[in-house]
This record gives C-alpha cells, structure tokens and sequence, in this order.
C-alpha cells in the first residue's frame, strides 16, 4: 500500500469536513475527530490547517468555486432560463437527497455569530457568486429588467431556495423541497 501524500491527506481532511459540516454545521467540526476519521494524528491537521477558521473557509472557498464552475457550465450549456433554474435547483435537492444533508455556506450561515471573519468572508462570497449567476439567469428570462430588478429577484430566490431546503432538511422529507420548489415556479417566482 503506497502512503497518502501531504496532498491526499490535505483532500481526505477536507472531504470529511465537508461531510461534518452539511450535516452537523461549522461548530461540530473537530480536529480531534477529522483526524480519527481520517486515519491521522490531530496535529497533522493542524499542519495542513493551522486553525479551525483557516480549514472552514478553505471549505467556503473550495465550495464556492465548485459551485461557480458548475453554474458557469450550466450557463454555457442552455441559453434556457428554465432549464437553468431547474438544474440549480436540483444541487440544493441532492445535498437533501445525501443523508439530508444542507447547502454547506447556508448551514454556516446559520451559525454567522459563531464564525470567524475568514469564514464569514468566504460564506458571503458563495452568496454573491450565486445572486450574480441567478440574475445571469434571470436576464435571460427578462431581457428588459434593470440590473437594481434583477439583483433584488436574485436575492429572493436564492433565499427561498435555502429556505426550502431548510425545512425540508428539518421536517426529514425531501417531498416538501420538491413541492415548495413547484409553488415557487407557480407562483412565478423563478422561471
């Protein structure tokens, strides 16, 4: 068996701090048990990650470039504003669908007071990053709104949306995601 590289090691911390944070949010995070889970001593975390701070807005960053990458993709793909609209919705249903899991930087953005600025920093630019990509979307859908409209639009459907999983995540069922995403195409509130 070939040893983990610093790299593998760096990657196999942040995947299981990922996976703690979804599902148990920023304050669950622990060196002590990241390295169990791991396989590795609590202060090789600390070497890849000197603070727990630095390892959270690693994780916000990290995921806010995934994300940016996939909806910059997605905006490539289709000129379709629907067809958009329905696969960003669909990353929010299948972080539910994973053991009920949250968006990443909504969970941490219910723990805003607890979270160091650095982290705060990062989970703030997710938000950005996906009112920006939204209103991309919605520009399509109406070509003659103002970019003040479609900012504020913006705004209102990333936070229905995060709320939506929310509840569904509290309530353990997913159908209510599903049903609250088709009252919000109903009620026209995205296209």
């Amino acid at each position: 068996m070939m040893a983990k590289t610093k790299t593998d090691m760096r990657e196999a911390v942040m995947s299981a701090a990922r996976a703690t944070v979804q599902a148990h949010g920023y304050n669950a995070l622990s060196f002590r048990e990241l390295a169990k889970e791991v396989g590795i001593k609590s202060a090789s975390v600390h070497y890849h990650f000197p603070t727990k701070g630095a390892l959270g807005a690693a994780l916000a960053r990290r995921y806010t470039e995934d994300g940016a990458a996939y909806l910059t993709e997605l905006l490539a793909t289709s000129e379709n504003a629907t067809w958009c609209m329905d696969r960003y919705t669909e990353i929010f249903r299948s972080a539910l669908a994973n053991d009920n899991r949250m968006c990443l930087c909504g969970i941490m953005s219910a723990e805003l007071d607890d979270l160091p600025t650095e982290v705060r920093t990062e989970v703030d630019k997710f938000a950005a990053m996906n009112v920006h990509w939204l209103s991309k979307v919605l520009s399509r859908a109406k070509p003659s709104a103002s970019d003040q409209d479609l900012q504020e639009h913006a705004m209102a459907i990333f936070a229905a949306i995060e709320g939506a999983q929310l509840v569904a995540r509290g309530c353990q069922d997913i159908g209510i995601y599903d049903r609250t995403i088709r009252a919000y195409r109903a009620t026209g509130l995205f296209p």
